[in-house]
C-alpha cells in the first residue's frame, strides 16, 4: 500500500546548501533523504536530534546589545584597537 507524500519547499543560503549537500553525498546520502531521517527521528523521539539551549543571560544581553547597534547603526567601538583594549583589560581582571 503506498502512502500519501508531500512537498517541503526549504529557503537556504546557496553556499550553505552546496557544502551541506556535498557533505551528505560523501556520508551517501541525498537532501530529500537527510530531511526525511531528521522528521522521522523527530516524529518517533518527540523531539528536536540536536541539543538546543535557550541563550543565558548574559548571551540575551550581548544579543539585544547588537539588535541595538543594528537599529541605530552605531559601533560599540570606534576602531578595532579601542576593541582589543578592551578585550585585554577584561582578560586582565
Amino acid at each position: 500500500m503506498k502512502t500519501q507524500s508531500s512537498m517541503l519547499h526549504v529557503r537556504m543560503d546557496t553556499e550553505l546548501k552546496q557544502r551541506a549537500t556535498a557533505a551528505l553525498a560523501a556520508m551517501g546520502l541525498t537532501a530529500s533523504q537527510a530531511v526525511r531521517l531528521l522528521f522521522h527521528r523527530i516524529a518517533v523521539d518527540q523531539a528536536f536530534p540536536l541539543e538546543l539551549k535557550v541563550p543565558n543571560a548574559q548571551t540575551r544581553s550581548a544579543m539585544a546589545e547588537v539588535d541595538e547597534m543594528v537599529k541605530s547603526r552605531a559601533a560599540r567601538f570606534a576602531s578595532a584597537d579601542e576593541m582589543f583594549a578592551e578585550l585585554e583589560e577584561a582578560g586582565n581582571q
